[in-house]
């Protein structure tokens, strides 16, 4: 089971008063007298400095230019509570991953600081230092005394000396660390939260390497989802199942999800957020799986794939699911340098109005319904937005201005998503009974360049005919 600060260890003797906790258990003196000692020599090497660290440093030198004169300061973040005395699986601030290169085996508490400077020849510059709590090895009592940090609970932690080599950063004790009136603080402070948002929106060489690895690995996932469907309708909880088969590769093969699963059949795929992954998954429906692997340099995939479960798709299943692949691949084509980030989604939005028109659902034209004051009729059965911005964040450069992202120009190195759907509530009495608890929808990876975009998500199957292959080679017979 796990442990946690409930678990520390009395440091002293049990003659002593009796512990608060009914875990927090006294030792006697002589556990406390050898703890430290016969234990082996383990050298402490310089590790390599990482590939990602010369790219973490122009995005510090980035930010130094932006803020001159400014104390910066960017936490990691702690542990969060999940109940009592367990915690959640900590991850770092995402700014503070990106502008170290530290990905999966950041420390909790970390501080990256900025201390404005003036170079030899008057320009403005800061030093950097990243504050972090020296190891607890076997010469500290928090070795064997403290569940949280010590790493005779947790296994080895980084040193000082090894980050400051591994990362091309200055490091120092947190205990050196003070705030001061004035700093400019990440979260706390507007303008600092915006301009590490925006520098994210155009990825380096580094950051487009992770984000294919990422698609990579996302797409094994979601090749081991179709090849156990046989066991995954088997089971009672099936979305439980999708969930936990794609679990194990990005465990395996990364540091775990971008974001919570989504494995939404029949009705469920109607839900736009379904994370419960409780019901069934019956032969005859479709299952909407939404799943991305985050891999361990915190860069996440976020793809979609809506699979017939019995193998193959009705007739009007396969009219939905093609024309949401129709509405996507008219997004990849809007797609350019230049343009704005909001021509992906109106594309996207043309075909879904002329298509729900078509069927008779709207009570009034496309062409009226894609008036911007007066329309928006289709949106009914597309409430959300298209694309957004990908890479550290599964939704990255939020805190961008509106201008810089939904109005900004597309340019080489961006990395967004195109993900257009349709829903019909199982309940929605504007669509014929055959449309009801179909939900479908379809999303890929892409990576603008100066040529244009490029999905890179292509590789797993698309179209109806390639998702019916698809299940055919790898699961063949799973609905039947």
């Amino acid at each position: 089971m796990s442990t946690s600060e409930s678990d520390t260890i009395a440091t002293e003797a049990t003659t002593q008063a009796p512990q608060t906790s009914n875990r927090k258990q006294p030792f006697p003196q002589g556990f406390l007298d050898t703890i430290s000692t016969g234990w082996a020599d383990r050298p402490d090497l310089a590790p390599p400095t990482r590939a990602q660290a010369p790219y973490a440093a122009a995005r510090r030198a980035a930010l130094s230019r932006a803020f001159p004169g400014d104390r910066l300061v960017v936490p990691a973040g702690g542990y969060k509570q999940r109940s009592n005395d367990t915690d959640y699986p900590f991850r770092a601030h995402s700014a503070l991953a990106h502008l170290t290169g530290w990905g999966a085996d950041a420390v909790p508490d970390s501080v990256l600081v900025f201390d404005p400077r003036e170079d030899a020849d008057g320009e403005p510059g800061h030093d950097v230092t990243l504050y972090l709590r020296e190891r607890a090895d076997r010469t500290t009592p928090e070795f064997y005394g403290d569940a949280t940090i010590g790493e005779f609970w947790i296994g080895p932690r980084p040193s000082l000396a090894g980050v400051a080599a591994e990362l091309g950063i200055p490091t120092a004790h947190i205990d050196g660390f003070a705030g001061a009136d004035g700093d400019r603080v990440l979260d706390d402070d507007t303008d600092l939260t915006r301009t590490v948002s925006e520098l994210r929106l155009v990825k380096d060489e580094y950051e487009i390497a992770q984000m294919r690895l990422a698609v990579e690995v996302t797409g094994r996932g979601f090749d081991d989802i179709v090849a156990d469907l046989p066991r995954i309708i088997a089971t009672p909880r099936g979305e439980r199942a999708v969930e936990g088969v794609f679990h194990h590769r990005a465990r395996t093969e990364g540091n775990g999800e971008g974001y919570d699963t989504i494995a939404a059949s029949g009705p469920h795929a109607c839900y736009l957020h379904w994370t419960r992954n409780d019901g069934a998954v019956v032969p005859g429906d479709l299952i909407l799986v939404d799943a991305g692997v985050e891999v361990d340099s915190l860069y996440t995939a976020d793809i979609t794939r809506t699979l017939p479960v019995s193998g193959t798709f009705t007739p009007i299943q396969r009219t939905i699911y093609e024309t949401v692949r129709e509405a996507a691949d008219a997004a990849f084509a809007a797609a350019r340098p230049g343009v704005t980030f909001r021509s992906i989604h109106e594309a996207a939005m043309g075909v879904i109005a002329q298509r729900v028109a078509d069927w008779g659902l709207l009570p009034v034209t496309a062409a009226e319904a894609l008036d911007a004051e007066r329309g928006g009729q289709h949106r009914r059965y597309m409430v959300h937005g298209t694309s957004h911005h990908l890479g550290i964040d599964v939704h990255d450069c939020a805190q961008a201005r509106r201008e810089m992202y939904y109005d900004g120009i597309l340019e080489p190195g961006m990395v967004f998503t195109i993900e257009p759907g349709l829903y019909f509530q199982i309940d929605d009495l504007t669509v014929p009974e055959e449309y009801r608890g179909i939900g479908v929808r379809i999303e890929d990876d892409v990576l603008m360049t100066a040529d244009g975009p490029v999905n890179l998500s292509a590789d797993i199957p698309r179209t109806a005919d390639e998702v019916e292959a698809w299940i055919a080679r790898l699961s063949p017979g799973a609905g039947a």
